[in-house]
């Protein structure tokens, strides 16, 4: 199973250099540029990774978004690519209110969120379709028709570089994660230190937004679950 990365609490981020919480001010007459739930509603959005650890995290974030402002939340994944649903917990998300479908091929998962998302019950929905990802075009206007109509968001997760071609034309935001460690600077206080080695930052920089511009990157400082630090 994949593992996601925990995000950390504030009075450790807080101790860390500000630089690596930057964000993502608007451009006059621009909407705000954010990742949550509430700039993605009405939306068909991407998120590329190599490795699925950075997509899975930042994917959670925006799960636990959701959770907090009362939002139901769809996860849709084929077997092979199951997250571990302990890191999930630790990071802040209530598993007991996830709907998670599982299914035993990637092409099944869009059919599956039609049917969810129809049901207008959820505020995001998000497809795990890793490697062989394909969404096609009727099926991709059905969603977002529905995300329009019902006022919620659908993440599709997939396992390719920036550089390769999105799912299409319909993606709304399209952004690629990653993660790098994060070097413990000399004068952290002693929160950050206790954090260790395996503190980093997972980015989704943004290749494509149609409502507020591409080229802005979003970055939250985590921790690695036990074991992979």
């Amino acid at each position: 199973m994949a593992r996601a990365a925990l995000k950390l609490p504030p009075r450790l981020t807080g101790r860390l250099d500000a630089s690596l919480l930057r964000g993502a001010p608007a451009a006059p007459g621009r909407p705000l540029r954010s990742w949550r739930l509430a700039a993605l509603t009405g939306r068909l959005a991407e998120l590329s990774s190599r490795e699925g650890a950075a997509g899975l995290t930042l994917a959670f974030s925006l799960v636990l978004d959701a959770q907090r402002a009362g939002e139901p939340v769809g996860w849709l994944t084929a077997d092979e690519s199951a997250f571990f649903p302990p890191d999930a917990a630790r990071g802040g998300v209530d598993l007991d209110a996830l709907v998670v479908v599982r299914l035993p091929a990637a092409g099944q998962l869009p059919r599956a969120a039609e049917h969810l998302a129809r049901s207008g019950a959820f505020g995001l929905l998000v497809l795990d379709l890793g490697e062989a990802a394909r969404v096609p075009v009727p099926m991709q206007m059905r969603l977002l028709g529905l995300a329009r109509e019902h006022e919620s968001a659908v993440l599709f997760l997939t396992r390719k570089g920036g550089g390769d071609a999105s799912l299409g034309s319909l993606v709304s935001l399209r952004a690629e994660a990653g993660q790098e460690p994060v070097a413990r600077p000399a004068s952290a206080g002693e929160d950050v230190r206790r954090a260790g080695a395996g503190v980093f930052t997972c980015t989704a920089r943004v290749l494509k937004d149609k409502r507020g511009g591409p080229g802005w990157s979003h970055v939250e400082v985590c921790r690695g679950p036990d074991g992979l630090c």
